[in-house]
């Protein structure tokens, strides 16, 4: 059965990279997907590998108009570290993390990181989830349990959030109070044991489906608390659409289970 754990703790000074059982210099990939992200990418990826040598970066870009590929690549010629994979177009969030997922197991990830490229995740959190990653397969960056927060959001748009996750943990199960978040830490074994043919999603309701995949295998997933800030630059990429999609991707999961529980 699933194990689920909320902590509040101090990050260590060391910026190395430690496993369960204090190995150090293990290698942490950091995997992001851009679409019209030229005015954030620059700096998040300077940012990142700024955290060790241990860290590396996946980017997959569908083909932004913006030039966020061509930026990338430029990076790319000066530092090993910087990964892209390009794709001929918008082919869906979710698909852009297992393809990220995947070539991060292919060169040696011993953990491995999801986040935005606006900024509405802070890099200098990273650390933090990878030091409890040491002791758990899945941690997630949250929003919404003691000590987490969301910065320059309305009324509405808050509402919307919440309301959306407690819905998703009523019907899925989930014991996370995050379930839609976007900032996540995965042990390599975590990932490794994931079908990700299993996954229904291609947009973004893949966010909350792939903690239903970890949960329900009984994968041991942690909670730590970040401050989430509206992007930094450009347009937020969310639609109604989304919403829809996430809609019926939670009535189809939660029928899959249903079939499941009646098997046993």
């Amino acid at each position: 059965m699933a194990s689920f754990l909320f902590l509040s703790y101090r990050t260590r000074s060391s910026g190395s990279i430690a496993g369960a059982d204090g190995e150090t210099g293990l290698k942490c990939i950091v995997v992001i997907p851009t679409y019209n992200e030229a005015d954030n990418v620059p700096t998040l990826l300077s940012d990142i590998l700024s955290l060790g040598p241990e860290y590396e970066v996946v980017v997959v870009d569908d083909n932004s108009p913006d030039g966020t590929g061509r930026l990338v690549a430029k990076m790319a010629e000066d530092e090993p570290r910087i990964h892209l994979f390009e794709r001929p177009g918008k082919l869906g969030f979710g698909s852009a993390y297992v393809l990220g997922f995947r070539k991060a197991l292919s060169f040696g990830a011993d953990y491995i990181v999801q986040m935005d490229a606006d900024y509405s995740h802070n890099p200098r959190d990273v650390p933090r989830l990878l030091e409890e990653a040491a002791k758990s397969d899945l941690v997630i960056g949250s929003r919404y349990t003691a000590g987490g927060s969301t910065e320059s959001w309305p009324i509405h748009r808050r509402f919307i959030s919440r309301a959306s996750n407690r819905i998703i943990r009523l019907v899925l199960g989930l014991p996370m109070m995050d379930c839609t978040g976007g900032f996540k830490c995965f042990r390599r074994s975590a990932l490794e044991s994931i079908n990700f043919q299993d996954a229904r999603s291609n947009g973004f309701p893949f966010l909350f489906e792939i903690n239903y995949l970890c949960h329900s295998s009984g994968k041991d997933c942690r909670e730590v608390p970040i401050r989430f800030v509206d992007r930094r630059a450009g347009m937020s990429k969310l639609s109604w659409r989304m919403f829809i999609e996430a809609l019926w991707l939670l009535v189809r999961l939660r029928l899959r289970g249903s079939r499941r529980e009646t098997r046993i």
